[in-house]
């Protein structure tokens, strides 16, 4: 497909870039302190926090593959996001009361007190790899559709787009991430009711024929409901929904963050409450857009969709139905999907190298300007190995990429879950106890990953879905870390650590 972006897209693309570039500038102004870089001096209303934890969870690749899914198959893959409000009911009853005791800025800063430095070391790190990973590979997969609605050489814009984000986010801190989460969720919103309007006023009976033609093709099915754990049917997504949002709204430093930014613990429930009630309909919109694109094709057909590949067939749709202007809204939209969910994440592993790392570790009893000026070349550091990986994302195969990349966030991911949930909701388990399963969970992470990889021999394969690794890895965790335990006794004082002595918030 090879569409050259018109000149007024052009225009409205590089307006919404000024206006995002201007925040970073302005926010520069009031960086100061390290409390102010990494938690915006702790002051945000709810409404704000709230549509940042929506844009950090949505990327560009979401704005695409969503309607994609829909287009080919149906809504299954929105089943697992259904699950959200109801994890978000038990963040808001006990992990957030948790992270905001005392002055907490990293979510691992809880594991040392729970575990011992071992434990925040583990959390550290590994989120640090993790997020670097991800930089990297949201970066390159971002590149790919913006290459192709603008026509610009991939290479170039992984180079524009990285360096763009950097400085906003190195010069802005917390506040222009938080800032620009919140124009960007306004952007991404305009640009998929746009693409909903245009399609329903053109369509010759209107909205109603999205719905019929929808039906006729089973576009709304949310997959089969039976239990099979080798397939993505409805309960088996949900679980694994369950499994994944439980492991973000917990152990994540991008939403441990906010909660701790929010002014108060009333505005981090109410920024946990008005995610869970905006993410679920914008999900949603996303894959009825997939929907409305199939039955416009439906009704006005188009030899050249045949040759296109899912994902390319909602931005081939932009750029040849959307008036001109209106579609720069649309690449404007998916600009910041990705912008909003890679500089919360550069913005965290910086907050995370220096609060847990460079402070407690490498560099103690330094003053606060030591820090803030560290921790702005920590993020201007990220931004280069996030550009460095997307271009090393670019020249090596997918499936190599996918295999890697599994493996990795096996070893150094696979147990965050796990160690979270047993310090909050134990008593008994202690530091030895934590490790031990830490070490035993490891061993068993590397071995499922290359069983997946298909490294090892036949005769010592484990035949197991990608998508019960986790699930697998956190339950043995827990289960050698009860054990274990059971032969100890904890001396650590728990007051405030447990769901069981926390208090009062």
């Amino acid at each position: 497909m090879s569409i050259e972006i018109r000149p007024l897209d052009l225009v409205v693309i590089t307006l919404y870039l000024l206006g995002m570039a201007g925040v970073g500038a302005w926010f520069s102004q009031r960086n100061n302190s390290t409390e102010e870089y990494f938690v915006g001096n702790r002051s945000f209303p709810g409404w704000a926090i709230g549509l940042s934890m929506l844009g950090t969870s949505i990327s560009s690749v979401t704005f695409l593959a969503f309607p994609a899914a829909a287009y080919v198959l149906d809504w299954r893959q929105l089943v697992s996001n259904l699950m959200l409000p109801a994890v978000a009911v038990l963040a808001i009853v006990i992990f957030i009361p948790f992270f905001r005791r005392g002055q907490l800025t990293s979510a691992f800063e809880y594991l040392e007190e729970r575990f011992g430095p071992g434990a925040r070391l583990y959390g550290t790190l590994s989120f640090i790899l993790l997020q670097l990973i991800r930089l990297g590979k949201v970066l390159f997969l971002v590149s790919i559709p913006v290459s192709l609605l603008t026509g610009i050489e991939m290479n170039f814009v992984i180079l524009a787009v990285g360096i763009f984000i950097t400085f906003y986010t190195v010069a802005g801190g917390f506040d222009a991430v938080i800032w620009t989460d919140v124009a960007q969720s306004v952007v991404l919103l305009l640009g998929g009711l746009l693409c909903f309007g245009y399609i329903a006023w053109n369509l010759p009976e209107g909205p109603s024929q999205i719905f019929t033609i929808g039906a006729q093709h089973n576009k709304f099915s949310l997959g089969p409901m039976g239990f099979n754990f080798s397939e993505r049917t409805f309960w088996t997504v949900a679980l694994l929904g369950i499994v994944n949002w439980l492991t973000y709204l917990s152990s994540d430093q991008n939403i441990v963050q906010r909660y701790v930014a929010s002014k108060s613990l009333k505005e981090a429930r109410r920024a946990t409450v008005t995610y869970a009630l905006v993410a679920v309909p914008t999900w949603a919109l996303f894959f009825f857009i997939g929907t409305c694109v199939f039955a416009w094709y439906q009704v006005y057909p188009d030899p050249e969709v045949a040759s296109l590949e899912a994902d390319q067939v909602f931005p081939y749709f932009i750029l040849t139905q959307i008036p001109a202007g209106l579609a720069g809204l649309t690449i404007a939209g998916v600009l910041a999907a990705a912008m909003s969910s890679l500089d919360s994440s550069i913005n965290a592993v910086a907050t995370v190298a220096t609060v847990d790392l460079l402070k407690p570790y490498l560099f103690p009893n330094r003053d606060d300007q030591f820090y803030l000026r560290s921790a702005r070349w920590l993020a201007i550091g990220a931004a280069a190995l996030m550009i460095g990986g997307a271009m090393l994302f670019k020249g090596i195969e997918k499936e190599s990429t996918n295999d890697l990349s599994w493996i990795i966030a096996s070893v150094f991911g696979g147990c965050l879950l796990g160690l979270f949930m047993v310090g909050f909701f134990t008593r008994r388990v202690d530091g030895f106890s934590a490790m031990t399963a830490l070490v035993v969970s490891i061993v068993l992470n590397v071995y499922l990953g290359m069983c997946l990889a298909g490294w090892l021999p036949a005769a010592v394969t484990l035949t197991v879905h990608s998508y019960w690794v986790g699930i697998i890895v956190n339950l043995a965790f827990v289960a050698v870390a009860y054990g274990v335990s059971l032969f100890r006794t904890n001396t650590r004082e728990l007051k405030g650590l447990t769901v069981w002595s926390l208090g009062k918030p």
